[in-house]
Formats: C-alpha cells, structure tokens, sequence
C-alpha cells in the first residue's frame, strides 16, 4: 500500500469514492464489509459466483479475468477492457 500510495496509485482512487479495505475472504463467502444488495451487479476474478455468494440471492454476480474487473472497476459497470490495453 505505500509503495502504491509513494508512486501515486492510490490518490485518483480514493478521491473517487474507493475504500481500502484489509485482504479476507469476507465479500466472497458473503459476509463482512461489501456485500452485493439486492439488484446490485459485481464482477469478480473469483472462481465461484454461486447464488447469494457475495450477499443478496437477487444480486447478480459476474465472472471475469483481471483485465475486464479491472475495466469494470474504472467504468463503474462490466466492461470491456480492450480500450485500456
């Protein structure tokens, strides 16, 4: 995280609205900070996007590689991320 923060990554996220949070497991197994809502739509690089996985059984959750979450991530909605390759 410093080393992100010394070379400047993390500033444009954080004024965006992003929050750092502590690696676990949480948003996966569907407990803790950051779970889907009902309606809500996530993309992940995880292996499993079973019903109900990140939260709510009426959020809908997409599988992807780091490229197309990392694009998601930016636009703010799945995303392809050819423009940013």
């Amino acid at each position: 995280m410093n080393k992100a923060w010394a070379e400047g990554v993390l500033g444009p996220i954080i004024d965006a609205g992003g929050v750092l949070m502590p690696t676990t497991c949480g948003i996966c197994t569907g407990s803790g900070p950051g779970q889907l809502g009902p309606g809500e739509v996530g993309i992940s690089s995880t292996n499993r996007n079973d019903k109900g996985r990140m939260g709510s059984v009426e959020a809908s959750i997409y599988l992807g590689s780091a490229a197309p979450v990392a694009a998601s991530a930016i636009e703010g909605q799945v995303s392809n991320p050819r423009e940013f390759i």
